[in-house]
């Protein structure tokens, strides 16, 4: 097999999407469409990736850091003109290199693949990578000829009548005998209407030259799309999105209603597990088996374990045990780690806390800063005073420990082991292990005040 290299081309200012991101950055689904592009040519045996930037260098250069090569197009001249920003990199070495732009996030590895299979099969200089448009109006027509390989490519406005009736057409993809493309690419000429220098020119040059130009269809229109506005983004959303969730269903996992479930690429869930409506799983979350998500909840950078349900919640940067009950309607806020066998009930939220097994907040309560023991019960209202106004201070509250309804532990305290506290409490000092601690004032009751009070009016 030959050498491999890919040029991505991504100096695009994409006015259209209206941002003040620079247009390969969008996310779709999750991860930036050029940094889908990249994963996916990695996994094809390329030697070497180099990115064509231009607008926001820095911000493309941050996100894919070793794995790829960056070249500057500092002006926008046309696409031979953004490859041959490359020619340094790769000029005289031998194999074969791929042409791809960083705005088709929806091209598959399969694809990619048998374009380079076909254009080493059939020895080619150039490969096309095509694909069956039912309305290709606006896209350039590949005339093939009586051999079918590529006779020329035509721009929709100089087709001829017949030549618009081709619906197959030119995604913008291909791949080139690496030495051939940087010979030919001094060629190309920017005269015409745009002044621009155009990478289809390559492939009447070769053909003047009686060199072998292939094409190569793709049976999936959609997987060529390029995100040019938020309109494409959102149905390169939609398509990606289908394919995430019915991966997912293949492998087991029960999706109640796909159109409306959104999980991101990186996430990876264990079969057996149910996600119900309404629910969002992002970033590099993973769910074990059994387990049951949602409706409506959010999972950002999570790991769950397995037989857990989390029901109407939000979970941030946590890790959530087995066997674990959340929500509904619970906020798990990051940096906390939930131990098996946890309720975390209604309106309940955790900060940056460690969660021993067996434990339980209900409901109402907001535990912030603080290392939970296990088997603890925490009674309706209790609250972790974690902030004086300057400082986080941390609460402990060890092994079987019961809090009473509406509790405030003022941090920094520790509630000794097996320790009662007294529902009303305001705790400012440590509680020994084994003692109630109560801390109100003592009930005072006026005996006929109220009559008093009202004879007054």
């Amino acid at each position: 097999m030959a050498n491999r290299f890919a040029v991505i081309l991504a100096a695009g200012l994409g006015t259209r999407m209206k941002s003040k991101h620079y247009k390969v950055l969008h996310p779709v689904c999750g991860k930036p469409m050029v940094e889908h592009i990249v994963d996916n040519i990695a996994k094809l045996n390329v030697e070497q990736v180099v990115t064509v930037v231009g607008h926001g260098a820095n911000q493309v250069k941050a996100l894919l850091k070793e794995k790829s090569e960056f070249v500057i197009q500092e002006e926008q001249l046309g696409t031979a003109h953004a490859v041959m920003q490359a020619k340094e990199v790769l000029q005289g070495k031998e194999g074969t290199t791929l042409v791809i732009c960083g705005d088709t996030p929806l091209i598959t590895i399969e694809t990619l693949e048998a374009l380079f299979e076909q254009h080493d099969k059939l020895k080619a200089k150039a490969t096309v990578l095509t694909a069956f448009a039912e309305n290709p109006t606006g896209y350039g027509r590949v005339i093939r000829d009586s051999s079918g390989n590529v006779d020329k490519i035509v721009e929709h406005k100089d087709a001829s009548d017949e030549e618009k009736k081709v619906k197959e057409i030119n995604t913008g993809m291909y791949c080139f005998d690496n030495q051939v493309l940087f010979e030919a690419i001094s060629e190309v000429s920017n005269e015409n209407a745009q002044g621009e220098y155009y990478l289809t020119d390559i492939i009447e040059i070769l053909k003047s030259k009686q060199q072998i130009v292939t094409a190569f269809q793709t049976i999936d229109f959609d997987e060529t799309m390029g995100i040019n506005d938020r309109v494409a983004l959102s149905k390169a959303e939609g398509i990606m999105r289908k394919r995430i969730n019915e991966k997912h269903m293949m492998n087991g996992v029960t999706i109640v209603d796909p159109d409306n479930t959104y999980i991101d690429t990186s996430v990876k869930i264990g079969m057996d597990t149910i996600v119900y409506p309404g629910t969002v799983i992002k970033g590099n979350t993973v769910i074990g088996e059994n387990c049951e998500i949602g409706p409506n909840s959010e999972l950002v950078e999570v790991t769950v374990a397995s037989e857990t349900s989390i029901r109407q919640s939000v979970v941030h940067e946590s890790t959530v045990g087995s066997h674990v009950h959340i929500g509904p309607f619970a906020h798990i806020r990051p940096q906390s780690n939930i131990h098996d066998e946890v309720k975390i009930g209604n309106f309940v939220e955790l900060k940056k806390v460690d969660f021993g097994k067996g434990s339980k907040a209900s409901h109402l309560s907001y535990i912030g800063d603080a290392e939970v023991g296990s088997n603890v019960n925490l009674g309706c209202g209790s609250i972790t005073v974690n902030y004086d106004g300057k400082n986080k201070a941390l609460t402990k509250i060890e092994d079987n420990v019961f809090v009473g309804c509406n509790s405030n532990l003022i941090a920094p305290v520790t509630i000794g082991k097996g320790a009662y506290v007294a529902a009303g409490s305001t705790i400012t000092d440590d509680v020994p292990g084994e003692a109630l601690s109560i801390a109100r004032a003592r009930q005072v009751n006026k005996e006929g005040y109220v009559k008093k009070l009202n004879s007054k009016n």
